[in-house]
């Protein structure tokens, strides 16, 4: 399951949806509007995304998962609008018999959403610029075949951390 919400995200009623007595272990990932950016005081953050794209993508990045780690149950929710500083912005959640699995596909689907789901991100500062961020959707894996080269990188205007 993945979908997108305009209003707050509640980690527990996700959880619970989760639960399964099959299930050993459970993990899930909490991203927060965190208060700077480079250097930069963050009052808030906009988000926008191509949501119909964005849900057949996440829909199957969680069934990736799925698969992949052999969970019984995944999920992700993703805000969209106005966040303020220290409210919840995505929520990853997985439930599988084993510990091991559900940590790993918790970080796999957080990490394919950040790189494959178009949605982009405006911070706005306490100085009254702002600026859009991560836009992580055109940083490639870090292979040989898909590093940026140092004229290419030149151009770019913003950093692909990982």
């Amino acid at each position: 399951m993945f979908r997108f919400t305009r209003t707050a995200i509640e980690p527990e009623t996700l959880r619970q949806e989760l639960a399964d007595p099959a299930c050993g272990g459970y993990a899930s990932f909490e991203g927060w509007v965190r208060d700077s950016n480079d250097g930069q005081r963050v009052r808030r953050l906009e988000y926008e995304a191509f949501e119909a794209l964005a849900v057949r993508e996440g829909e199957r990045i969680v069934g990736e998962a799925i698969a992949r780690f052999r969970l019984a149950h995944a999920a992700c929710v993703h805000r969209v609008g106005d966040l303020g500083v220290g409210e919840l912005a995505v929520w990853v959640g997985v439930s599988a018999p084993h510990r091991a699995e559900a940590f790993e596909a918790c970080r796999y689907i957080i990490d394919e959403v950040k790189h494959r789901l178009p949605i982009w991100k405006k911070e706005h500062y306490l100085g009254g610029d702002s600026g859009w961020v991560n836009c992580e959707r055109c940083a490639a894996p870090a292979t040989r075949e898909t590093e940026p080269s140092a004229s290419h990188a030149h151009g770019h205007a913003h950093r692909h951390g990982r």
